[in-house]
């Protein structure tokens, strides 16, 4: 804002473009690699190693859109709450920098950007992403309703899984949806960790979280949801006829779940935090690995 002869002057463009790249926090990234790393794990399963670039180019462009449009309509949603948590008091919308119209009109337009890119690739996956918006505008809204919105925002990430092999592969195969199930398991993991952070914000205002439904089992189940995921990635990657590079990007994945373990154990925010955070390099090993038994 501008004071001018005891006024204020709206914000000129490019003030409101740093305020909407705040709300959609383009300078907190770590949405879109944890969005990202399973459109690629599916992309490379389903173009054994080599997918069209075009259509690779698509859906990282699709991720940044979509991971955007998600960051809008979820401070649309907790406009009323995010004020009221230490972690989120200061996001666009809950200082006012940012109306709640304009997140609802940056949602629509980065959602209307993603659909023109999707509809690069053929109908079957055009289709396909109704259900991502759809899981996409449902999850903000769930934690008011059950304790378990990581199960929606899991689907809504792992969604690209089968529209890649459709995109890819013109079918969507079984091995899709356990990829899609792989990346459900994994948004339980590494937001349950996220939920750790504000537990006690979250029990103060009424907001649902898989952090409260666990209470003190909390690393258990995370240590039990970690084997299962290393399970099942284990298990598509036999399936997928995959090798040496494949199984040791795992074995790093499973160093990188005892180091979150580890950071988790005193269940500290900014020590959990830390642990939501590490997921980013799971994800990358799991891809690297993939990519260079592909490249072997």
């Amino acid at each position: 804002m501008v004071k001018v002869a005891g006024e204020i002057s709206p914000p000129d463009w490019r003030e409101r473009l740093r305020r909407y790249a705040l709300l959609v926090r383009l300078n907190r990234p770590i949405g879109i690699f944890l969005l990202l790393w399973p459109a690629l794990w599916a992309l490379w399963i389903a173009g054994d190693g080599r997918p069209p670039w075009q259509v690779v180019l698509v859906f990282v462009l699709g991720v940044v859109c979509m991971r955007s449009a998600g960051c809008a309509i979820n401070d649309y949603a907790d406009r009323h709450f995010d004020g009221r948590v230490a972690r989120t008091r200061d996001r666009p919308l809950a200082t006012g920098l940012v109306s709640p119209r304009e997140a609802l009109w940056v949602f629509v337009g980065l959602s209307l950007v993603a659909f023109a890119l999707v509809l690069t690739l053929d109908r079957q996956t055009v289709l396909l992403s109704l259900g991502a918006l759809a899981l996409a505008a449902a999850y903000p809204f769930m934690k008011r309703f059950t304790h378990l919105p990581q199960v929606v925002l899991g689907a809504a990430f792992g969604w690209a899984a089968p529209m890649a092999f459709s995109a890819v592969q013109g079918v969507v195969p079984p091995l899709a949806w356990w990829l899609f199930l792989a990346a459900v398991l994994w948004a339980l993991i590494y937001d349950t960790e996220y939920a750790m952070v504000d537990r006690e914000d979250d029990r103060a205002i009424g907001i649902k979280s898989t952090a409260i439904l666990f209470g003190r089992y909390d690393r258990l189940i995370i240590a039990l949801l970690q084997l299962l995921l290393l399970g099942l990635l284990a298990w598509i990657g036999w399936n997928a006829a995959r090798g040496a590079g494949y199984w040791a990007g795992l074995v790093v994945g499973a160093g990188l779940f005892a180091w979150q373990q580890y950071l988790i154990r005193e269940r500290r925010p900014a020590r959990c935090f830390a642990a939501f955070l590490n997921n980013n390099w799971f994800g990358m090993s799991v891809f690297l690995g993939l990519a260079l038994d592909y490249a072997l």
